[in-house]
């Protein structure tokens, strides 16, 4: 008998789940204050209008402005549309276009085929917790916080034609920024040396999230080290791939500050955002023309980030 007020006691106290309820998260929002709900709306609306206003719209703009035949001088009101002749005329009477996209091109090749490799044998390297590998992690890091016009400055002090290290080693006395057969080579070595520490971060993350089981499942099977890494842990590691793809692509077409620090994007270093700005900004002032070449721009860079935003919604769901 004296245990009956215990067990009443207990059977009054509700059990810890009936205190949660399907709406309780909605009921959590409502009993928000109003100080709450304003910081939570700004919070999301500020950087809604901020890329709306900087990025979405200018961008609709240069679509738009692409149909035109604006100079950048007079009022709106002036504008002719023109449709797609400036996209004609890039393509078939603008000398430069060719170069530019062959040089893009280039740089792509070099990127993807030399520096990213180059990025994912460091990251293996460090990966495996050598003596010195922060050191080694931080100096190789180094130039991704430095902006490629800076780094244009840097390797000026290599390239340079009297006082270079380049030629003092070498004994010659090469233009490396100036000989329009050599100085696209010279840029992409320099931006090269940004890309590869770029890489090599992104890849050293990936393999510090590969389950350790992989390996020893496929050493286990007698997989070289090298077949494992090829075969398992490289497919494994798909969404960095496809990140490391992306990167690279928009690398090589906004290759802008470097090229133009050298010489303006002329003489055997043309490339397509150097001729959307000479256009732009430049002395010509065709904005109509330059916002074509930007678009054309825009669109190759659309295809590579959707196809990055779908792999990763995939790996969400």
């Amino acid at each position: 008998m004296s245990d009956l007020p215990l067990i009443q006691a207990d059977r009054a106290v509700p059990p810890p789940a009936a205190t949660t309820t399907p709406g309780g998260r909605g009921r959590r929002l409502r009993h928000l204050s109003r100080t709450d709900r304003v910081v939570i709306t700004l919070m999301v609306l500020v950087p809604l209008l901020l890329v709306t206003a900087l990025v979405w719209l200018p961008a609709l703009a240069t679509v738009l402005l692409s149909t035109t035949d604006w100079d950048g001088i007079g009022p709106l009101s002036d504008i002719d549309f023109v449709g797609g002749r400036n996209y004609h005329d890039v393509v078939t009477i603008y000398p430069p276009f060719v170069p530019a996209v062959q040089h893009n091109l280039l740089w792509l090749a070099v990127l993807f085929l030399v520096a990213t490799p180059f990025g994912m044998f460091l990251a293996v390297l460090l990966d495996k917790e050598l003596r010195g590998s922060r050191f080694y992690q931080t100096a190789l890091y180094l130039p991704v916080v430095l902006s490629l016009a800076l780094i244009g400055f840097v390797w000026q002090l290599i390239y340079s034609r009297d006082q270079g290290l380049l030629n003092a080693l070498l004994g010659g006395d090469t233009d490396w920024y100036g000989d329009p057969g050599v100085n696209i080579w010279a840029v992409m070595v320099a931006s090269g040396w940004r890309h590869v520490g770029y890489i090599m971060l992104l890849y050293l993350a990936g393999l510090k999230g590969v389950d350790p089981s992989l390996r020893e499942a496929a050493a286990v099977d007698g997989a070289s080290e090298a077949k494992s890494f090829f075969r398992v842990v490289l497919p494994v590691m798909r969404p960095i791939n496809i990140i490391v793809l992306v990167v690279t692509v928009i690398e090589s077409l906004r290759a802008f500050d470097l090229v133009w620090v050298v010489n303006k994007g002329r003489n055997g270093l043309e490339l397509l955002s150097a001729l959307v700005t000479q256009n732009v900004v430049g002395e010509a002032s065709r904005i109509g023309f330059g916002s074509a070449l930007a678009t054309i721009m825009l669109v190759v860079s659309l295809v590579f980030i959707t196809i990055y935003l779908a792999t990763v919604m995939r790996e969400d769901r």
